[in-house]
């Protein structure tokens, strides 16, 4: 996969994700302040931040050959 696909994908999810964060926020029977919303949006972008962190090792381990399991 091309890099730019890779990062199209991972922009496309983030957006779908941080879109569902504020329509939960906006038709929710229970207000939410600013501050709610903010805390909401970094988390998700913190657990996409270290997933992807995460991936970048597995891949760069598998590539300098420490993907041996015994």
């Amino acid at each position: 996969m091309r890099p730019w696909r890779f990062v199209l994908a991972i922009t496309a999810i983030t957006l779908v994700a941080v879109g569902a964060a504020v329509a939960y926020v906006l038709t929710a029977d229970d207000t939410v302040g600013i501050h709610g919303l903010i805390a909401m949006v970094l988390g998700i972008a913190m657990a996409f931040a270290v997933g992807g962190g995460l991936m970048f090792l597995v891949f760069l381990s598998a590539r300098r050959g420490h993907d041996d399991a015994g």
